[in-house]
C-alpha cells in the first residue's frame, strides 16, 4: 500500500491517478476520515477517455482531489470487487491531505 502526503490550499485542486482494473470487475472506492470537510474527492473521466481501451486493458482511473478547509483528512482508496464485499481489496492507496489555513 502506497502513503502520499500532499499540502493544499482551500480550493486547489490535486489530480491523482490511480491503476484500474475494470474488466476484472475492480472499482476504486474511497473513504475519508479526520477532517472530512477539509477536502472533496470526485471521480473524472478515465484517461485517455477519448481513444477506445483494448478488451481486458488496465484503465487509469482520475480523481479530484480539492482543499475545501483547514484540516487534515486521511483519504482511504481501496480497489474492491463489489459483488464480493467480505473479499481483502486487490490494492490499497492512501492520500494524506493538509489544508492550509489560508492560500498556502
Amino acid at each position: 500500500m502506497e502513503v502520499r502526503e500532499v499540502t493544499l490550499a482551500p480550493g486547489e485542486p490535486y489530480e491523482l491517478r490511480l491503476t484500474g482494473r475494470g474488466a476484472r470487475g475492480y472499482v476504486w472506492t474511497w473513504r475519508v476520515s479526520g477532517d472530512a470537510d477539509a477536502v472533496s474527492v470526485a471521480e473524472g473521466p478515465p484517461a485517455g477517455a477519448a481513444e477506445p481501451a483494448l478488451p481486458g486493458a488496465t484503465v487509469e482511473r482520475v480523481y479530484a482531489v480539492s482543499g475545501r478547509a483547514a484540516g487534515r483528512a486521511r483519504i482511504r482508496f481501496a480497489q474492491v470487487r463489489p459483488p464480493y464485499p467480505d473479499e481483502a481489496p486487490y490494492d490499497e492507496f492512501v492520500l494524506d491531505v493538509t489544508v492550509s489555513g489560508a492560500g498556502g
